[in-house]
């Protein structure tokens, strides 16, 4: 499957050939291990994750085996409970993303009319709160918990308490609905999808305590109308190749096509909240997943496809807002840490704000980002600079709009164009604060050195000492007389740095 883009990944090959050899070595183990499962869970039934399994433990299979639910290794020492697509071994649900357990014969999954996994040693929880009778998994990957039958309207169906589909976590498969009421969410928690009264929008988390949309597609109502107080709107993937948007019956008030509209397919369609914020489908051709739509085609359409402080430029790609520094893990070097309050310390009267400036830059997703209309670039910047909820912002001197950025600063576009000028706040307080404490280090080893080589001149100096004193308790035997010297006092100073060198080291 296609991976999000990153400027700064290992090369797209290198996945690739990765992504062939661990499905190579995983799908004969998940494929023979899956045939195995049930497919069914009854009250009573309780398992442990085996240790000798390097990949994913099925407990539950759908009656095609296209389905498996069961223990996925994670990060090899972690396990979440996940709905697995077994030709691919590609994961479409897990119970907990946000908090897993460890891979370890202490953590237990039950089912007691509720689905529940325990690890007692990290106190991880994690429960359906249902009273149900079974666990089944269907045809289209619904992880259901169901209970005796419905008879109401001579339909004898079970009744179902709880489902999978309603908790989406990144990935969204043909058939299933998605609802105002929830969320899609991308495997590294910093985008989101929900829906509005009248659209899908792409969010941002941004360490700022509220959330950016960058991406919005508004249903085009052609074959039907959104009507207010008719309910909220949802959306599903349908089979033939299409988004499509609905408030009330089976006429879209919104189709968005994908590559494959209107073709018949045999495999698996899927959407996917991607770690680099896009959102994208895919099909499964019987060997591989198929790209089939991509809603941000732009690399620099991405809400930070060069990391923190960067700059994305249409055909040259990313670089960093401050020219002395250089693109490295993803980050720009002048970044320095994220803080809710972008002003100088009023008590210390400390001014730990570094402004940067850059010109020829425009915000991305501008036409969903806050702005204020203001006469000048210096009004601008003085809007931004006495407002500590303020990163940044960029002025267009041709219209005048002032863009504040009220979040952590991210990726800019680059352009041509100098009109567009950007004002950018860095708070240097950590990047102080490692120096200052890598000096003290430095100092502290330099004072243990020089203590160290102060005790060796005294053990040294002692020695001369003490043999001269032997010749001297020599001489003064033959003598009678007592000599005096330099080496007195030294001797009582050489232990005393001797102990100090040795202290220092225990």
């Amino acid at each position: 499957m296609e991976r999000s883009f990153n400027s700064v990944t290992r090369p797209i090959s290198a996945q690739l050939l990765f992504l062939l050899i661990t499905s190579f070595l995983i799908w004969p183990c998940t494929e023979a291990a899956a045939a195995s499962a049930a497919e069914e869970l009854l009250k009573g039934f309780e398992a442990t994750p085996n240790p000798s399994i390097p990949f994913f433990q099925p407990l539950l299979n759908d009656s095609s085996s296209k389905f498996s639910f069961g223990f996925l290794r994670v990060n090899s020492t972690q396990l979440a409970l996940a709905v697995l697509h077994v030709p691919s071994s590609e994961p479409l649900w897990l119970a907990n993303p946000t908090t897993l357990s460890r891979w370890s014969d202490r953590t237990k999954v039950f089912f007691n009319g509720s689905l529940v996994i325990s690890d007692p040693r990290t106190r991880m929880f994690w429960s359906t709160v249902t009273q149900g009778d079974k666990l089944v998994l269907l045809n289209n990957s619904n992880l259901q918990i169901q209970k005796g039958l419905d008879n109401s309207n001579n339909v004898n169906v079970p009744t179902v308490l709880w489902q999978s589909f309603d908790f989406p976590t990144n990935t969204l498969v043909e058939t299933q609905n998605f609802t105002s009421t929830m969320t899609l969410l991308s495997s590294n928690g910093l985008y989101s999808m929900r829906l509005g009264n009248d659209f899908i929008g792409l969010y941002a988390k941004f360490d700022s305590g509220s959330d950016q949309i960058y991406w919005k597609h508004k249903a085009l109502q052609a074959k039907a109308q959104i009507i207010e107080g008719n309910g909220p709107i949802h959306v599903q993937v349908d089979p033939d190749g299409w988004l499509g948007m609905y408030q009330n019956g089976t006429t879209p008030v919104d189709i968005e096509s994908f590559n494959s509209f209107q073709r018949s397919l045999d495999g698996l369609l899927m959407v996917r909240l991607e770690p680099d914020g896009n959102l994208k489908a895919y099909y499964w051709s019987g060997s591989r997943w198929v790209l089939d739509y991509v809603a941000i085609r732009e690399t620099c359409d991405l809400p930070s496809p060069c990391g923190s402080y960067g700059l994305c430029t249409p055909g040259s790609g990313c670089s960093c807002l401050d020219n002395s520094t250089e693109l490295s893990s993803s980050e720009c070097s002048s970044s320095g840490p994220y803080s809710n309050d972008m002003c100088s310390d009023p008590k210390t009267q400390k001014n730990d704000i570094k402004v940067l400036r850059r010109g020829g830059v425009e915000v991305p997703f501008k036409e969903w980002m806050r702005y204020e209309t203001t006469p000048s670039l210096e009004e601008c910047e003085n809007a931004c600079g006495n407002n500590c909820s303020c990163y940044g912002a960029v002025y267009n001197n041709a219209s005048g709009f002032c863009y504040i950025l009220d979040y952590p600063i991210q990726t800019l576009l680059g352009t041509g164009d100098d009109s567009k000028v950007g004002y950018f706040k860095i708070k240097e307080g950590a990047n102080k604060k490692k120096i200052n404490s890598g000096l003290g280090v430095g100092v502290g080893l330099l004072g243990g050195a020089v203590l160290c080589l102060i005790g060796a001149v005294g053990f040294g100096s002692y020695k001369i000492w003490r043999n001269k004193k032997r010749v001297n308790r020599m001489l003064e035997e033959e003598t009678g007389g007592v000599m005096s010297g330099p080496y007195k006092d030294l001797g009582s100073a050489s232990f005393r740095s001797i102990e100090m060198c040795s202290s220092g080291h225990r």
